[in-house]
């Protein structure tokens, strides 16, 4: 991407009340000259970028993780997309629609790792992983795996496929600070028999932010010739992912959530090789089975969304994925550090921190997760959600790169009161 321009954008559109475009670009001068653990603690560049968020003044927002808020250039983007789809009407459909959606498809294949033609753009990670699910040609008695802290719409599809063509379904429990990526892998395999023929994991668990030694399980799981579904929710464009090093046969993620694209965009990634073996979710045209497009079609979608993809990818490339990676970890760690080990308060999180990223997950004994949500939102003015599942009970706390210190200073002093009140 090209710096120059995304500056230009900036000075063209006025975006971000506040900030001298001349102030960015200095701090961004000093922040190429800095590594990127240096860059991640250089406040005065993220307090600049800060500014080019409209967020609410009436609360804290530490609840990224549904998804994320767009910077003011993505809006702007957005809405002159739209503006412009309004006034040419079925013009930009018919005549230049499929242009421009190969042209998004490359850029985000060239930063997934993959080929252009092993990857669609779809509205979120649960159309991309149930149409996995949903497409397999399953037969009774067959067997997928997965854990109980995977995310409950793809859980409730498999159910579907229990239901309908009685899929045995077999969930384990992944453990929370393992030893070594080995103990983690291990439960995996240990619950595959003869009949397995898929297994799903999250690269990153969306309720704990625990990262998932995924090559390993891929490359055990092929030992057994069995493929590997990868929840990439949370995982693209938080730290980098490759589909090459994760060696997996599909991975579906979200766009809005980490990338900050507009509302109703994700991918479907599918080896080469696995795609004609999937069931479109609607039919198309007749096609080569290889044909991934075979398997993307949804009838007329919100376009505009899609053409802020690009909005999107621009920003990311000019703050640069390693920049964002050790910003959102630093902050992370800046407000677990100080509640670890603190009597009770418990972090359903890895201790070990590469384990982690720009999720973290909080418990305070003597509080129902719903109970701690309200009370931090409503005397603390935090916002962030309840996590109230068989393995993991507590409020999720997903930041963004706009978040400062001092809110996160708030949360600590918060978690702290609440430990001696009850």
């Amino acid at each position: 991407m090209n710096k120059r321009r995304f500056l230009k954008n900036i000075l063209v559109l006025g975006l971000g009340a506040g900030i001298l475009p001349n102030a960015i670009a200095k701090s961004y001068r000093q922040i190429e000259k800095m590594t990127s653990e240096e860059a991640a603690t250089y406040d005065e560049f993220w307090e600049l970028i800060r500014k080019k968020y409209h967020l609410k003044t009436e609360y804290i927002n530490l609840e990224n993780g549904y998804y994320c808020i767009m910077p003011e250039e993505i809006l702007e983007s957005q809405i002159r997309h739209l503006r412009e789809l309004n006034s040419e009407g079925s013009y930009y459909k018919r005549k230049n629609y499929e242009t421009e959606k190969k042209a998004i498809i490359k850029r985000l294949a060239k930063h997934a790792h993959c080929g252009e033609d092993e990857l669609v753009i779809t509205r979120n990670t649960t159309e991309s992983l149930d149409l996995v699910i949903g497409g397999l040609d399953w037969k009774k008695g067959d067997e997928a795996i997965m854990a109980l802290e995977d995310y409950g719409a793809m859980l409730n599809h498999f159910r579907l496929q229990a239901e309908r063509h009685g899929v045995v379904n077999k969930t384990i429990s992944v453990p929370l600070n393992p030893e070594n990526d080995e103990e983690v892998v291990k439960v995996y395999e240990e619950a595959i028999t003869d009949k397995t023929r898929l297994i799903m994991v999250c690269h990153m668990i969306n309720i704990t932010g625990h990262i998932l030694p995924v090559r390993k399980i891929c490359d055990m799981a092929h030992r057994y010739g069995v493929e590997v579904m990868v929840d990439g929710a949370h995982s693209f464009a938080q730290i980098p992912t490759s589909m090459k090093e994760l060696g997996c046969d599909y991975f579906g993620t979200s766009l809005h959530k980490w990338l900050s694209s507009p509302l109703g965009c994700g991918f479907l990634y599918i080896k080469k090789e696995k795609i004609a073996g999937l069931w479109p979710l609607f039919a198309e045209d007749k096609m080569e089975k290889s044909n991934i497009y075979r398997l993307n079609h949804t009838g007329t979608r919100p376009v505009h969304s899609m053409q802020g993809i690009n909005a999107a990818l621009d920003f990311y490339e000019w703050l640069g994925a390693e920049r964002k990676e050790k910003r959102l970890r630093y902050l992370q760690n800046y407000w677990t550090d100080k509640v670890r080990g603190i009597k009770k308060i418990t972090l359903n999180t890895p201790e070990d921190k590469k384990r982690s990223c720009g999720i973290a997950n909080v418990a305070v004994a003597g509080y129902t997760p719903e109970e701690l949500a309200e009370i931090l939102f409503e005397k603390y003015t935090i916002w962030t959600v309840a996590i109230n599942r068989p393995t993991v009970k507590g409020c999720r706390i997903t930041l963004n790169i706009y978040t400062s210190t001092e809110e996160l200073d708030n949360l600590v002093k918060a978690l702290k009161e609440l430990t001696k009140i009850r």
